[in-house]
């Protein structure tokens, strides 16, 4: 007896389908008519004599079996993606798409630098970006949605490889004028943990800002609200409290135009590790590796 196989369209709108928890959402997710959609889940439910999604006229609720599916399609369809890239990685190197994540802390202030020199080093790499917090990104990494992530560590990223293009040092951001100004750089016993005004949750420079500071009621006292560096340093600049921002983002004039003032954090650990992250085991490692010292030689330019 045959056993009845699914096909990776079929699983591309499983997936899909749980992702964005509505059929038409999905539908458009995945280049498709929604009746076209609707009716390849059922042909798989049919076939394999199995309801995968249970559906009422508000909610798409997955089965247990459906969510038990869905996880090992994500790995079936990365595998496939990895089938697709090993045959392209056989050509010339960094001559095809490329799809990348990059986190908001690090996407402003480098690649406005780096991308225009990397087409004239690679013409014919074609580069799709998404501009996603930390935890998006690996998610999105793990799914097979994006090749590599510009990530800033550490990180909890799960199984993955790294290349590592610099370190990026923690400025602390005042307001001028102010009476704690030193001269040279900021103990973090100056902060007034009150005063400081840090990023929402997703956001791993919050995380990074924290350790460095190594005050564990700093976590419980400071105020994270802000949902870009920009929006932050605007708050600084109106005396509403004191920030920790990366070197990139001084250096790429986040500053400029403000009455903000910024010295870098005097700690052990006041740096962010700026690297390049791949799954483990990628055909195309050679390739991302390349790119990383691409990435690594222009920003040292």
């Amino acid at each position: 007896m045959s056993t009845y196989l699914p096909t990776l369209k079929q699983l591309q709108y499983l997936v899909a389908l749980q992702e964005h928890g509505h059929f038409g959402k999905a539908a458009e997710a995945t280049f498709v008519t929604q009746s076209t959609l609707s009716a390849g889940i059922r042909e798989l439910e049919s076939l394999l004599g199995l309801m995968l999604v249970e559906r009422t006229r508000r909610v798409v609720r997955f089965t247990p079996l459906g969510n038990k599916m869905v996880a090992k399609a994500h790995r079936i369809l990365r595998e496939a993606e990895e089938l697709a890239e090993m045959a392209r990685s056989a050509g010339t190197p960094l001559a095809d798409d490329l799809r990348m994540s990059v986190i908001p802390t690090i996407a402003p202030f480098l690649l406005p630098k780096l991308l225009p020199a990397l087409r004239k080093q690679y013409p014919d790499l074609k580069l799709y970006l998404r501009e996603e917090a930390s935890a998006a990104a690996i998610d999105a990494l793990h799914h097979g949605q994006v090749d590599c992530v510009l990530l800033a560590l550490p990180f909890a990223a799960g199984d993955i490889e790294k290349a590592t293009l610099f370190n990026d040092r923690l400025f602390v951001a005042f307001p001028k004028d102010d009476p704690r100004d030193p001269p040279e750089s900021i103990k973090p016993e100056l902060i007034d943990e009150s005063r400081l005004l840090l990023l929402v949750d997703g956001h791993c420079l919050k995380d990074h800002a924290l350790a460095a500071c190594n005050r564990p009621e700093m976590r419980a006292f400071a105020t994270m609200l802000g949902t870009s560096l920009h929006t932050l340093v605007q708050m600084v600049d109106n005396g509403l409290g004191i920030t920790i921002i990366p070197e990139m983002a001084v250096n790429a004039g986040l500053l400029n135009g403000t009455d903000v003032q910024a010295r870098p954090l005097n700690a052990e650990y006041a740096s962010r590790e700026i690297a390049l992250v791949w799954r483990t085991n990628s055909p195309r490692r050679e390739e991302f590796e390349l790119l990383a010292d691409a990435l690594r030689g222009l920003h040292a330019a």
